[in-house]
């Protein structure tokens, strides 16, 4: 009988326990989030990854190839990119970004394209606001049209200075 009414004591004193965390919340003061007024005062965290975005410069030009490794590397294949070949004047194929397709839908912002691409050409924003009435919308296509890529600035190389004897065109060995 004795033990009986130890084990009662102790099973209330062991809800009396779980229930503390319940008890702190029931007295502490309540917050509510005023979300569609204070819109402009939160600001995401730093690694948030809202919306993914080929950052383009007043040019219009971007460093994405189209190489397509970051369409490789995604898990359920969010990304389609699309390109064509063209002939450049000097008679060589080049590809060339036509379209780059991102489906906002079914990404799951695990961030492998933007880690994988060796062009830094893809990024994340903190716009997280995507609600809209059909899934179509959530296609996107991240180049500007009419953009191109970026060409790159090869700077001449430097002129080794010249050590004795050297572009003397005695010293030659035949």
């Amino acid at each position: 009988m004795i033990k009986y009414i130890k084990e009662i004591f102790s099973d209330i004193w062991n809800l009396l326990l779980g229930m503390k965390i319940t008890m702190i919340n029931f007295i502490r003061p309540k917050v509510t989030e005023q979300y569609p007024e204070n819109r402009g005062k939160k600001q995401p965290f730093e690694r948030f990854r809202g919306e993914l975005v080929i950052p383009h410069n007043e040019n219009n030009e971007h460093k994405c190839t189209g190489c397509g490794i970051c369409m490789i590397n995604c898990p359920n294949h969010t990304i389609n990119v699309i390109t064509n070949q063209i002939t450049t004047e000097d008679g060589k194929t080049k590809k060339v970004l036509d379209k780059y397709m991102y489906d906002l839908g079914s990404c799951t912002f695990c961030g492998l394209c933007t880690q994988v691409c060796p062009q830094k050409a893809i990024s994340w924003t903190p716009n997280f606001e995507h609600a809209v009435f059909t899934r179509s919308k959530l296609v996107k296509q991240l180049n500007h049209p009419g953009s191109k890529m970026e060409e790159k600035k090869v700077a001449a190389p430097a002129a080794a200075p010249k050590k004795e004897g050297e572009g003397n065109e005695t010293n030659v060995q035949q």
